[in-house]
């Protein structure tokens, strides 16, 4: 069977971690970045502006526009110590008027170009193209890149290293109880994990995981129960079995003696091949075999056949058994008679003499049945009545046919009620005992009323 590993949680935690840290830290460098950017671009733009209009002042004073030399030195004045701008005059010719070059030749120019209308005292009007060289700008912008881009990084890997030594410190807990889990084991099942002093979030787990090793406890210590149980089940017929032959193995036999010891033996070994065939329905059952349903018009006429086949128990007895109620459905027919023979065996061992056994049949709820066998004896103790259930339990061994019987025969009732969606129930109080199952029944089936008694 594959399975899909997901990797480490830790560094999967990491690697989030130091993803998160470089995508913030990359955010804020680009907004850091696009608002300088924005900002020298408004700064080159406002003094772009200012250096034009005093441009367009000093050529349209009189005094320049009526003498040239005047102007060209009030230009050169002008551009004394502003090596970042150009300018440049052009007649309508073409004919340059006025040229003044920057610090050098760059590719990173910002450029106005505006006219000089002509005027009285100089008809001709001039082309001016004022540039401004940002070169510093983009360099520093440049560096301011790469500087971000270096922060970003050397952020995102300091953030990677804090967040996994974070992780590894938040982890902690959960590598202390994977070695108090390490150290558990079958006979060790009574230790409980320690929650004092872990995390809020990791309490429920630590709760959870401490009734499933409750509950595997309890598992344990029944299968090592039911083991014995079955041992000194099987135990007591072979015995019986080994004691009898080696007897009759002793001393020469005639036919009738022989006859007698193996009418013995095969009453011991139908037990044992009671014992083994009620084991393995039960094992079926546990491995999750479901009743085959069919539609019953009538489970009184089913118990009216479980308790005429009980006739001759009922009557050595002193008994009677009634059917109250009535129900129809989709069960599986050979399973329910089984539980109900079971049920009615149990009453029949134990009811005094003189009384009656009755078999009630009733809805527990919409789409559910309940079959009860009632009888009145003595009263089951309450400490008992959990385990009535359980494999080869039996409350008082000392009672009448406690030795015939080896203890499966309620455990089966719980079975069949489970392979019939139900589950079993018990009472017993003022001596009166109430045993039976519940059963989950096809919805539309009708469940007609009426009272018979045998």
């Amino acid at each position: 069977m594959s399975r899909s590993r997901v990797g480490s949680l830790g560094r999967r935690l990491s690697i989030w971690l130091a993803l998160q840290s470089l995508a913030g830290l990359s955010v804020v460098c680009v907004a850091v970045y696009a608002v300088t950017h924005m900002n020298f671009d408004a700064r080159q733009a406002e003094s772009l502006t200012q250096k034009q209009a005093q441009v367009r002042h000093l050529l349209t004073e009189p005094a320049s526009r009526d003498d040239p030399a005047v102007l060209t030195h009030k230009l050169d004045d002008f551009f004394i110590g502003h090596q970042e701008l150009s300018l440049l005059l052009q007649r309508p010719d073409g004919s340059v008027f006025y040229q003044r070059t920057g610090g050098g030749a760059s590719s990173n120019l910002r450029q106005a170009r505006f006219e000089v209308a002509a005027q009285a005292t100089a008809p001709l009007p001039l082309t001016a193209i004022l540039s401004l060289d940002t070169n510093d700008d983009h360099q520093l912008l440049r560096r301011l890149a790469f500087t971000l881009l270096a922060a970003a990084l050397a952020g995102a890997a300091l953030g990677s290293t804090g967040g996994f030594v974070l992780v590894r410190l938040g982890l902690r807990p959960v590598r202390e109880l994977v070695e108090q889990t390490r150290r558990l084991a079958a006979d060790t099942l009574h230790r409980r994990l320690d929650g004092s002093g872990q995390a809020e979030e990791l309490e429920p787990l630590i709760a959870q995981f401490n009734d499933l090793l409750g509950r595997l406890s309890l598992a344990y210590e029944q299968l090592e129960g039911f083991n014995a149980d079955v041992a000194h089940e099987l135990c007591t017929p072979l015995a019986t079995l080994i004691g009898s032959t080696e007897l009759a193995l002793r001393r020469a036999r005639g036919a009738d003696e022989l006859r007698e010891v193996l009418g013995s033996n095969l009453e011991e070994l139908q037990r044992l091949a009671g014992i083994v065939q009620d084991m393995l329905f039960l094992s079926q059952a546990d491995r999750g075999s479901s009743a085959r349903r069919v539609a019953t018009a009538s489970l009184a006429a089913l118990a009216q056949r479980v308790a005429e086949y009980h006739d001759a128990a009922l009557d050595e007895a002193g008994l009677r058994v009634e059917v109250v109620g009535d129900a129809a459905g989709e069960f599986d027919l050979p399973l329910l008679q089984r539980a109900l023979s079971n049920l009615v065996a149990n009453a029949t061992r134990y009811a005094d003499r003189g009384t009656s056994i009755r078999i009630d049949i009733s809805e527990a709820a919409p789409g559910a049945l309940r079959v009860v066998v009632v009888n009145q004896g003595a009263t089951i103790e309450p400490g008992h009545l959990p385990r009535l259930f359980d494999r080869f339990f039996r409350g008082d061994r000392a009672r009448s046919g406690a030795h015939q019987n080896h203890g499966l025969g309620l455990a089966i009732v719980a079975a069949i009620a489970r392979m019939h969606g139900g589950q079993p129930f018990a009472s017993s109080a003022d001596g009166v005992t109430a045993i039976g199952l519940t059963l989950l029944r096809a919805l539309g089936a009708g469940s007609p009323s009426s009272n018979s008694g045998a």
